[in-house]
């Protein structure tokens, strides 16, 4: 079927029926250790629950995201969103980008302007995410990176560019494992590398220093996989039914996964956050977004052992990024590493935090492979 023009607008009912909700929060109390240390601070979210009630304004968020040129197709059984932006130079590169969790396509509006001089954009809402969302519908990422690639053909690319940070790096690499032939190349912001210490045997000083920042994640940073890779539904309950409690689930990876000052907003503005969690929460898709936390503890890695990715790659290693795997162990899997930087600045959110140093990045990465470097 033929993509659609879709535009986005929330029912007036739906954003009164939120600052409802919102007004009757019920918070817990805060606990006598110091805030953020065991969650979300709860003096925090009183003031973003007050802000998103009375002050935040989603109609001009919504007409940013209208701004762009969105569409919905059936692809699959999913009815799914995509931005498609055509590039404003000649022959621009196709470049799908992959968001995460519990980011959403809100994640590359200001990433897609910079990078239409030199390629068209496709950004799809992951399959069983926000505008994306088909309800009784669950997507690991081999079934999202299938479809992401019929959406490609759909469209009429048969070789592309794919870019993608968080779930977006699996579904990227899992799309260069399948069809190897229609990629012109990748890039990754979060390398979706096996994240077992036991891989590790007679490690260089390099893998040591990654060995004791992996262990710390896996004892102290990993609570919301397991819940979500497990009972994803019995959470969903309390996140669908409490905009509080959603974005409570949130925030908190905001703060710890950006490369912030103490605040949040010092890297990611206000508006931006809530913008993403609000699409959630109309959408009432945070529980499919959970499932391939679910499937990835449930099947097999998503590259079969002993296999490599060898189209060209590129890696920027932002330095609040959650792991940052050595090369050494990278080039296990990858085998035709074209560029690895380390950046200055930035977190998980980097398309959010540093999107300029992000696009110079991919175009650096895809110069000669099918696009020329914007100069600078």
């Amino acid at each position: 079927m033929a993509p659609r023009p879709f535009k986005l607008q929330i029912p007036d009912s739906q954003l009164a029926d939120l600052r409802e909700r919102l007004a009757r929060t019920r918070f817990p109390d805060e606990p006598p250790l110091a805030p953020w240390s065991t969650g979300t601070s709860v003096g925090y979210m009183k003031d973003l629950v007050s802000y998103w009630k009375t002050d935040f304004d989603w109609r001009a968020q919504e007409a940013k995201l209208n701004a762009f040129k969105q569409y919905k197709v059936s692809i699959r059984g999913i009815d799914l969103h995509f931005i498609h932006e055509p590039g404003r130079g000649p022959n621009p590169m196709p470049l799908l980008l992959s968001h995460g969790w519990p980011g959403s396509v809100w994640e590359f509006h200001k990433l897609i302007p910079l990078l239409t001089e030199h390629f068209t954009i496709v950004a799809p809402s992951l399959p069983g995410y926000t505008l994306s969302h088909t309800p009784g519908e669950r997507f690991g990422v081999e079934e999202i990176a299938d479809r992401l690639a019929d959406l490609m053909s759909l469209l009429g690319y048969d070789k592309f560019g794919a870019q993608g940070g968080d779930w977006g790096s699996f579904i990227t690499t899992r799309l260069a494992y399948m069809y190897p032939q229609r990629l012109t190349g990748i890039h990754l912001n979060l390398l979706p590398l096996r994240r077992d210490p036991k891989m590790i045997t007679n490690p260089t000083p390099e893998e040591a220093k990654y060995l004791k920042q992996l262990e710390h994640f896996l004892k102290e940073e990993t609570g919301y996989q397991w819940i979500q890779g497990t009972k994803p539904t019995t959470l969903s309950f309390g996140l669908t039914d409490s905009p509080t409690g959603l974005a409570a689930w949130i925030v908190e990876k905001f703060r710890s996964w950006t490369d912030n000052d103490g605040t949040i907003e010092s890297v990611i503005s206000r508006d931006d956050m809530l913008t993403n969690i609000s699409l959630y929460w109309f959408t009432g898709a945070i529980g499919s977004s959970f499932w391939p936390y679910y499937a990835r503890m449930h099947r097999p890695w998503p590259i079969p052992d002993g296999k490599t990715i060898d189209v060209p790659m590129g890696y920027a290693e932002f330095p609040r990024e959650i792991l940052s795997p050595p090369r050494s162990l990278a080039e296990r899997t990858y085998t035709n590493i074209k560029r690895w930087s380390r950046m200055e600045r930035g977190g998980h959110f980097a398309a959010l935090e540093q999107p300029l140093a992000l696009a110079e990045e991919i175009e650096s990465v895809f110069n000669g492979l099918g696009t020329q470097s914007r100069q600078k």
